[in-house]
């Protein structure tokens, strides 16, 4: 009888036989966001199932009514205890089930919006708001700690500084719409160009920073050189026109015989930018005290 009101009210039903049968559907990926548990079930007591279903917080949120005889006030407030959201006694008035199961849909509906919010704001709070990758905060913190498991595991991990070549004559010339577009194209050739695990942010201005696990000087360079490449290949379209834009990057890595932390390896890869800029920019340059441990052609267009 109850699935059938349910099924009419437009709901997808899934039914089972008892408490134990319950608490797997419930604990499924994908499990109903409303569930009505009957107090008495084979296995396991409705209040159980609740009890359960409540000590996992990090899943998505079930509104769960407990229909029962029972209607003593204890009996209430031990159900409400247990973890369930309403009560309803048998027999049951239909309409007034439906009111209490519009309820529900409207707490689960509120929660939606609560936890999608939340994410909006934490996407904002981490990622730059014209480009949509991660914003300075943020790379600090994965470089810091980066450096952390290498000075627990050892190994190497490189960093490149770049910055758009000339890019105030850019919004000089085209303007400063057009100036967003070719950051915001720049910035998805650099993610095009990088490994899943590698971290892409802008650090400021028309200056992106990439930290790349595991790479030492000749892996940070010919990723760098790829990036170089990439961005240079083809020119940017905007609504001013196109836009022909190169990079110059710094390199500069952290190897487990030396160990540098956030502030000295910025300092490495912004002097590395500046010789690449001095040198004549659309290059790569790599900070004295990787280059010292290894020997690595710089390629130029």
């Amino acid at each position: 009888m109850l699935q059938a009101f349910l099924t009419k009210w437009g709901y997808e039903v899934l039914t089972v036989g008892d408490g134990i049968e319950a608490l797997r559907i419930l604990e499924k990926e994908g499990a109903p966001p409303l569930a009505v548990l009957d107090w008495i079930m084979p296995g396991l007591e409705g209040p159980q199932v609740c009890q359960r279903v409540r000590e996992q917080p990090d899943r998505p949120y079930t509104y769960i009514l407990l229909l029962t005889a029972r209607s003593q006030k204890g009996d209430l407030l031990h159900g409400l205890e247990s973890g369930a959201d309403d009560f309803l006694t048998k027999p049951f008035d239909a309409q007034e089930l439906r009111a209490r199961l519009r309820v529900g849909q409207r707490i689960l509906d509120l929660q939606d919006s609560l936890i999608a919010a939340r994410e909006e704001l934490r996407f904002r709070a981490t990622h730059d708001a014209l480009t949509g990758i991660a914003n300075h905060g943020v790379i600090l913190d994965v470089m810091n700690r980066e450096h952390s498991r290498q000075v627990r595991e050892g190994g190497s991990f490189g960093v490149i500084l770049l910055d758009i070549d000339h890019f105030k004559q850019v919004n000089d010339t085209v303007g400063h719409l057009a100036g967003d577009a070719v950051l915001k194209e720049a910035a998805q050739r650099i993610v095009l160009c990088v490994r899943p695990y590698d971290t892409v942010a802008r650090y400021g201005g028309e200056e992106f920073l990439v930290i790349a696990p595991g790479s030492g000087a000749p892996e940070t360079l010919a990723l760098a050189e790829r990036i170089r490449k990439m961005i240079d290949a083809l020119p940017v379209l905007t609504d001013a026109g196109s836009v022909q834009i190169t990079v110059s990057c710094g390199i500069a890595v952290s190897s487990s015989d030396r160990p540098l932390d956030s502030a000295p390896l910025l300092h490495l890869a912004d002097e590395a930018l500046y010789r690449a800029k001095e040198r004549g920019r659309n290059r790569s340059e790599l900070a004295p005290s990787a280059a010292a441990t290894q020997a690595v052609p710089i390629g130029l267009l």
